[in-house]
């Protein structure tokens, strides 16, 4: 396909975002996201993040399948997530679930460093050879399970899951940075939400429910 009908395909697509922030107000508690995330979705390339034979369905404002059972969120979702998590140039942020590495590849743009974490070994992998050397060097993935996060690189000052969880994942409350925001859909298979999760300075949990979405269950095991 084109680079030129992409770059065009890439523009609509951030409108449709835009116009589904609109939509989402009562929810939201605003009309619009944040600049500065609008332009992130508007400088990744998505097409480079989802297998060849989809393309053409690159820039549609819907989840793409991306092989194992797993697909790539839609890019509203991904915009409202980097959204709620504020992500502030030096901001340290641990991604569960990298897939292909799309949303990664967006964080990326925004946060000083990002560690991202996928348990399929195979998607793993190949966002490993996209990240890098599309210029998203800041990008750090392993491999494995991310239900207990990356202790290691801990404490991180903000947190995605792209995956749902009944209960907000104690381990990642625990490497999250006083503070810090964590971003997870949480509740049952058929009843989720997406969950903004604030840690106050001195420590205190505060929870708000956002969105009603559906994500698959984030899995446990390695």
């Amino acid at each position: 396909m084109p680079d030129r009908l992409l770059s065009v395909l890439l523009d609509q697509m951030v409108q449709i975002i835009g116009a589904h922030a609109r939509l989402a107000a009562e929810h939201l508690g605003r009309d619009a996201l944040d600049d500065k995330v609008m332009q992130a979705m508007g400088r990744v390339p998505r097409h480079e993040f989802v297998p060849p034979e989809l393309t053409a369905y690159a820039y549609a404002d819907q989840p793409l399948p991306i092989g194992f059972e797993k697909t790539t969120s839609q890019p509203f979702i991904v915009a409202l997530m980097t959204d709620l998590l504020d992500i502030r140039p030096t901001d340290r942020v641990l991604e569960i679930g990298t897939g292909l590495g799309y949303h990664a590849a967006v964080l990326s743009e925004l946060a000083e460093q990002v560690f991202s974490m996928e348990i399929v070994e195979e998607l793993g992998t190949k966002a490993q050879r996209r990240l890098g050397p599309l210029g998203y060097g800041n990008v750090q993935v392993r491999i494995g399970s991310g239900e207990y996060g990356w202790p290691q690189f801990a404490p991180f000052d903000k947190i995605v899951v792209c995956a749902a969880s009944e209960l907000v994942p104690p381990a990642l409350l625990g490497q999250l940075r006083p503070g810090g925001r964590m971003v997870v859909p949480t509740g049952l298979a058929d009843q989720q939400s997406l969950t903004l999760v604030e840690k106050s300075p001195e420590g205190k949990i505060t929870t708000r429910e956002v969105l009603p979405v559906r994500f698959a269950l984030l899995e446990a095991g390695t």
